[in-house]
């Protein structure tokens, strides 16, 4: 029998790709969603749905306590479908605080259980002007006054919160999405990966990643991804076949040694 996992926001745009991804390699997929009417949808991937606010504190707590997962993927965001520009400025305010609020949450609610391992979507997008390409090392635009500076802070909420967590925490910085469910077909300038490569990279992560910050993008000159292709083995062209069951199991190691390597805190 395959490992629990547990994958928050699984009914969005990395979330449904990623659930397919980890169902077909066997894992017990439990996947939240704040949306009675996208039960159905996830459902249909094989993940048992759970309809759950991140901002309920109560009810995240004992939902992840009954599943008990061996691990816990963040995939949390609030923003409008294709980053709809009229919507954008109050999705920012509201994405932030998912960041921060909705990240203490759901790491609480992690610690309680006794998850060992949590994997957190993160931006590569919200570095500080400055010499290219950036790498994780990069310091991120914390200070700016505007929508850049609030999105920035949120980042760095989460990001330390996952890495300072007793958990094993791993932060992929994901580039600028485009492909199914994103409203965008093709690859945006500066910085972009495509949301299969995005959902592979957290299955990736889940085995082989060891504690820290990943970027996850394509080489365009903007965002550096060595470190992810080093250490996880991930490429930007990976794409889900859509004619037949993918599985990379054998070739990266079955769920149920996912345990290994990964309880040291």
């Amino acid at each position: 029998m395959g490992k629990k996992i547990f994958v928050a926001g699984a009914s969005g745009v990395v979330g449904r790709r990623l659930c397919r991804l980890l169902v077909e390699d066997g894992w017990l997929v439990s996947g939240s969603t704040r949306s009675q009417d996208k039960v159905p949808m996830l459902r249909d991937l094989g993940v048992n749905p759970v309809v759950v606010d991140a901002f309920d504190e109560a009810l995240l707590n004992r939902v992840i306590g009954e599943i008990q997962p061996a691990m816990v993927i963040h995939q949390l965001t609030d923003l409008p479908p294709a980053l709809d520009p009229a919507r954008m400025p109050e999705a920012v305010v509201r994405n932030a605080r998912i960041r921060e609020v909705g990240t203490c949450n759901l790491l609480a609610a992690c610690v309680a259980a006794g998850v060992k391992r949590i994997v957190a979507q993160s931006i590569a997008f919200a570095y500080s002007p400055g010499p290219l390409p950036y790498d994780e090392d990069s310091p991120l635009n914390t200070n700016s006054s505007d929508c850049a500076g609030i999105t920035a802070r949120g980042v760095a909420s989460l990001e330390q919160q996952v890495l300072r967590a007793p958990l094993y925490g791993i932060v992929l910085r994901y580039g600028k999405l485009y492909g199914p469910g994103t409203g965008f077909d093709h690859a945006p300038i500066g910085g972009a990966v495509h949301v299969d490569a995005a959902a592979d990279a957290a299955r990736l992560a889940l085995i082989l990643g060891t504690k820290g910050v990943y970027n996850i993008a394509e080489t365009d000159g903007t965002i550096s991804s060595v470190k992810a292709a080093n250490a996880l083995g991930w490429t930007s062209d990976f794409r889900i076949d859509e004619s037949q069951q993918h599985s990379r199991t054998a070739q990266q190691g079955a769920p149920a040694d996912a345990n290994s390597g990964a309880a040291e805190l």
